[in-house]
């Protein structure tokens, strides 16, 4: 499976932007974030057939994450930045929702099957 990311870029606090991800294959599909010396974090996902979408409490209410079945392609609309959301955000896929799911709850035991290259979000003050 290949993961294309792209949208990220340079963007003042309180702007938005959207990320975009397009998949070779139909799969459930998500978002993480690792910012520099930090660990890596789930952001938000989304099933593959786009009625099941599960965000991090940290993001709920200024992120959206929709899909464009028809092109394999998730959109990751961040809203109000903050420089805390500064970070590599990494599209992710995996062929099963509950392994989607269960990489989210449990991250020490599981992570989403495939990921992409990641693409660099930087928030100024």
């Amino acid at each position: 499976v290949q993961l294309q990311a792209s949208g990220g870029g340079l963007v003042q606090a309180g702007g938005s932007l959207r990320l975009s991800c397009t998949s070779s294959s139909r799969y459930a599909m998500g978002w993480f974030r690792q910012a520099p010396g930090k660990e890596r974090n789930f952001v938000a996902a989304i099933s593959h057939s786009g009625a099941s979408t599960e965000y991090a409490d940290s993001v709920k209410g200024r992120v959206t994450i929709f899909s464009d079945s028809a092109k394999n392609t998730i959109y990751l609309q961040i809203n109000d930045l903050k420089p805390e959301d500064t970070a590599v955000y990494y599209c992710t896929a995996d062929s099963r929702w509950h392994h989607m799911v269960h990489s989210i709850i449990y991250p020490s035991t599981a992570t989403p099957d495939y990921w992409g290259q990641g693409t660099q979000v930087t928030v100024s003050s």
